[in-house]
């Protein structure tokens, strides 16, 4: 042990000896490393941003679509709604709701009647689509009771009532055969900037706008466990097949995870190639340094043999210096690294219509593949000029 620690100070020692030469040449280490944690963490990011878009589009992952259209004619969508209903309830799925298929509805604006899409969904929608409110709520299990329906809308449709308040809020008609007065109760960023679109609970929509559900399909939304996602659409697709009517029923996954996967190797070999290339140009900069270094100590290491200093204590004491070197610099681009990526305006890079709710912290592994790529670097870079030094012949060395 007090070897090892001799080693290491005596390195330390020759680091600050060079040290101006030392930094000039771990400058494309600390930066390669720098760039290789710092793309890493904000990859990570990334991804967890595209994680959330694509979830709120298809579901989390996994889940299952069960839809119910009819053959000819016109669906019962009470039967319909009923078998479906029947399937989630005797296989205790946790997370279920009617599937987001939008409607038109004519929507009595105080400027005039406009046709908006209206989306019949349950409480769950939210859930199982990462449906984050920018004002206001999302709908709860409660709100089924309300007499006047609850909606949850985009900014262009509380723009057109006026905007939004919590205190005092928007009511606005919606037409067809029974017309009805709804609340504004939230209000979402879909990225749907100049049409008005919102979400009502499929009760009410049952109920008060039948007329424009008539015709469509009847579908269920299942948030399952990803590794009973195939066995749940078989299930589906065997017991339902049939069980309604006049109408064809299928089962499909609408997540996006074996997408996703792709680019979780893009992110797991193509940024990191592209950094441990930078990496093996920063540790060329590092041997070059080390060849001269030990060019100009050669005379040095000749008294030091000659003094007893052994094969192994010279070879070890030349590596380390670039390794020590190396390390430092990589730990100071990990600590840059992190001051970066934590202090990012995720707000204004995510963009319009976009959000990160389950920021990812900044990832350990990270750091530790570019602390570890930076001792590799280092010793690497450190094994031709420690060999070189082991195999320069004392009476030589000396005299040179």
């Amino acid at each position: 042990m007090t070897g090892l620690v001799g080693v290491l100070a005596e390195a330390w020692g020759e680091v600050r000896v060079h040290r101006v030469r030392v930094v000039l040449s771990l400058v494309g280490v600390f930066l390669a490393v720098l760039a290789l944690t710092t793309v890493t963490a904000v990859g990570a990011m990334g991804r967890q941003l595209v994680t959330e878009e694509a979830e709120r589009i298809g579901g989390r992952p996994a889940t299952v679509l069960v839809d119910a259209y009819p053959d000819t004619g016109e669906l019962d969508r009470e039967q319909a709604s009923a078998v479906l209903d029947e399937f989630v309830e005797r296989h205790q799925v946790r997370w279920s709701t009617t599937g987001g298929y939008g409607t038109d509805v004519v929507v009595r604006f105080p400027d005039g009647a406009q046709t908006a899409t209206m989306t019949p969904v349950d409480p769950a929608y939210g859930v199982i689509h990462r449906v984050v409110t920018e004002e206001g709520r999302w709908f709860t299990d409660d709100d089924v009771l309300a007499l006047a329906p609850p909606l949850v809308v985009n900014r262009a449709f509380a723009d057109a009532l006026g905007g939004f308040s919590a205190q005092d809020p928007r009511t606005v008609q919606l037409g067809g055969s029974t017309p009805v007065t709804a609340v504004v109760v939230g209000v979402v960023d879909d990225g749907q900037v100049d049409y008005p679109s919102g979400y009502l609970l499929h009760q009410h929509a049952e109920r008060w706008i039948p007329d424009a559900l008539a015709g469509s399909s009847v579908s269920v939304e299942m948030w399952v466990p990803p590794d009973d996602a195939d066995a749940v659409v078989a299930l589906a697709t065997d017991e339902l097949s049939g069980a309604v009517p006049g109408a064809t029923v299928q089962a499909y996954r609408s997540d996006s995870a074996e997408g996703l996967a792709v680019l979780d190797l893009v992110l797991a070999y193509g940024v990191r190639g592209a950094g441990l290339f930078a990496l093996l140009l920063g540790g060329i900069g590092v041997l070059n340094v080390g060849l001269v270094t030990v060019r100009q100590r050669i005379r040095e290491i000749g008294v030091r043999r000659s003094f007893g200093a052994t094969s192994t204590r010279v070879f070890t004491a030349v590596l380390l210096e670039s390794v020590v070197a190396t390390t430092l610099a990589g730990a100071a681009a990990v600590v840059v690294s992190v001051a970066v990526v934590t202090n990012l305006p995720l707000d204004l890079l995510a963009g319009t219509g976009l959000s990160l709710t389950d920021v990812p912290p900044f990832p350990v592994r990270a750091a530790v593949e570019g602390l570890v790529a930076a001792v590799a670097v280092g010793a690497l870079a450190g094994l031709v000029p420690a060999v070189m030094a082991v195999r320069a012949r004392v009476v030589d060395a000396i005299r040179y």
